[in-house]
């Protein structure tokens, strides 16, 4: 009975060994192998948490296995997972750790030559603010300056034009009265 079930294992592990998948035992645990799908079965050897297996057969609540030594047996089906263990993903992922730690690096040393880059700039937007209101008020000025120098200016013409103007309306009055008119000489 023993040599059947063993020729029918080994039969069903060979066919199906070239299109199993590849699973690992659980992180989480050390489990042992069983000849049959339950605890009941004969142990066949353990399993290391995290090692590489090959289903062969799922059950219920086995499932039949094929680990890197070549050992088949059944392993409790709820410390089978689809995902790396610890063993494989632990340096992966330490060389991305360190990789990332360069990077944040540079990032930091970065982050310090555009903090040093912003100060210079807020120095540089405050002394021309500061410039940028002197020449405001400066512009203020002479734009005041300027009003009073058209209001002078204004004044002046107003004033030369008045000037004339009052020599003109004097020479008006003034000339008829120096110059004989010829009407006035005939009447006397």
């Amino acid at each position: 009975m023993r040599k059947i079930n063993f020729l029918l294992l080994l039969l069903i592990s060979l066919s199906s060994s070239a299109s199993a998948a590849t699973y690992y035992v659980s992180d989480d645990l050390h489990t042992f192998i069983h000849s049959g799908p339950s605890t009941k079965y004969k142990i066949v050897g353990s399993v290391n948490s995290g090692e590489r297996i090959k289903i062969i057969r799922k059950d219920s609540n086995f499932t039949l296995v094929k680990d890197s030594k070549g050992r088949s047996g059944w392993i409790n089906s709820k410390y089978v997972s689809n995902q790396q263990g610890l063993k494989e993903r632990l340096p992966k992922l330490e060389n991305k750790l360190a990789e990332l730690k360069i990077q944040l690096e540079e990032y930091e040393k970065d982050i310090e030559s555009k903090a040093t880059q912003i100060t210079t700039l807020k120095n540089t937007n405050t002394k021309l603010n500061k410039q940028l209101e002197e020449i405001q008020i400066e512009n203020n000025d002479l734009n005041a300056t300027l009003d009073m120098q058209k209001n002078d200016l204004l004044m002046r013409w107003f004033s030369y034009g008045g000037m004339v103007a009052g020599a003109g309306l004097l020479l008006g009055l003034i000339i008829p009265l120096l110059i004989p008119n010829r009407r006035n000489r005939s009447r006397f």
